[in-house]
């Protein structure tokens, strides 16, 4: 489906889909040309038809090596976005993302792998069908990339001119895209007379121009203050949400996952390392480089100050009593329930909370929380295996003087495991 089929199904629901009616009539004419098929594309039936007919995107074993280089800036990369979703690649600095993302509209040709955009196999498109097929990928930069000879209104429609479109058809176009961004009264202004977040909403606009069907964002919010940053990806989050529009961001942010993406790909040296829904990664992550990409909204490491005051309250026990720190992960419906002092009552365990954080992302409430546990062992016991069961992850915590008490902390591990 193109996107102006999305625009024209919406109704009127308010300025958004009122712009994006405007764009179905303005581009109808745009549409019927780009329906028929590439004359460059080499093989049709060998360049249609992913493994998945429901994916916007697909890569299968990428491998990117650039020239003169010994070490591989893409390694074995299998990804599959599905149509309308908002997914995220998050890596550090070096990790391979910039280059990802040029994969996906084959800027960068892989050395090996495949790669579908709506179905189509662009690795098996030569020059002219691969033009053709960057017609339905827009992408919005991290420099915003503007002439500064050009007005807003005209660096919006550059994309059209060099397509050919008329004049009219073009203005058509573009008036209801610059009302999309907020960006209809600046129409006339030039880049320098404007914000960086307006650039960018220029950047976007532009992209969107084309009718994609995908669209790319390569750290479109890193050279913006969050306050910015928060009115850009909200935009974003509507163009998805009301034109069905899919979305790759790419970002070392954690706290641009979190506000809008669906699910999320950790990069690291080239590789996946972890992918899934963004609440299950930013809860139970996996990799090591997740733990510390996700630290500035969940911090994974605890004060020295907690392990302190644990081991004083276990050496502080009674004989006949058991201690343990654990750390607690829970997300979704389990998060409202008063699952703690229901063990107090039921186990008549002591739970004293040292650390915790809570937090919102994409609807679901998430935390983890650092407790004491202590009472008499069978009680513990009974506690850590009721903790399992009712949704939450318990991770227990290693304390100065465990070597010690092995066979009570061998016990509690135990539990833990067999209820996991």
């Amino acid at each position: 489906m193109f996107v102006t089929d999305s625009f024209a199904s919406l109704g009127p629901v308010g300025p958004v889909a009122r712009a994006a009616g405007d764009l179905a009539q303005a581009g109808a004419a745009a549409r019927v040309e780009s329906s028929a098929p590439a004359s460059g594309q080499r093989g049709t039936s060998a360049a249609r038809g992913p493994a998945h007919t429901g994916s916007a995107i697909q890569l299968q074993g990428i491998e990117l090596r650039y020239p003169g280089t010994d070490v591989p800036a893409l390694r074995h990369i299998d990804l599959d976005i599905p149509a309308g979703e908002v997914f995220g690649i998050i890596g550090r600095s070096g990790a391979g993302k910039s280059s990802l993302v040029r994969t996906i509209n084959l800027l960068n040709r892989p050395s090996a792998g495949r790669v579908w955009v709506g179905g189509t196999d662009l690795t098996t498109l030569d020059a002219r069908g691969l033009r053709a097929a960057r017609q339905e990928i827009g992408m919005v930069f991290q420099h915003f990339n503007l002439l500064s000879s050009r007005t807003v209104f005209d660096n919006v429609a550059l994309p059209l001119e060099l397509a050919g479109m008329k004049r009219a058809d073009i203005r058509a176009r573009v008036l209801p895209l610059l009302e999309l961004v907020g960006l209809a009264p600046l129409a006339d202004r030039y880049p320098s007379q404007i914000s960086g977040g307006q650039k960018q909403r220029v950047g976007i606009a532009r992209a969107l121009a084309s009718q994609p069907k995908v669209l790319l964002s390569d750290e479109a919010t890193s050279a913006l203050d969050p306050e910015t940053t928060r009115s850009i990806l909200a935009l974003l989050a509507r163009i998805n949400r009301e034109l069905g529009l899919t979305i790759v961001l790419i970002t070392h942010q954690m706290q641009v996952i979190k506000q809008i993406a669906d699910r999320v790909a950790v990069l690291d040296a080239g590789q996946v390392v972890e992918q899934g829904a963004v609440v299950d990664v930013f809860t139970r992550p996996q990799h090591a480089v997740t733990r510390s990409l996700i630290e500035e909204i969940l911090p994974q490491s605890l004060p020295d100050s907690v392990y302190a005051h644990a081991a004083r309250a276990r050496a502080a026990l009674p004989a006949g009593q058991v201690g343990q720190l654990l750390r607690l992960s829970v997300a979704g419906d389990a998060a409202g329930q008063p699952l703690l002092s229901r063990l107090i009552r039921e186990y008549g365990v002591d739970l004293s909370v040292l650390h915790g954080q809570v937090d919102d992302i994409q609807g679901h409430t998430v935390g983890a929380l650092t407790v004491f546990l202590s009472g008499p062992a069978q009680a513990v016991h009974g506690a850590l295996a009721a903790l399992q069961t009712v949704g939450l992850h318990a991770q227990l915590l290693d304390l100065p003087g465990d070597v010690a008490q092995a066979p009570a902390t061998a016990d509690l591990r135990e539990t833990v495991s067999l209820q996991g």
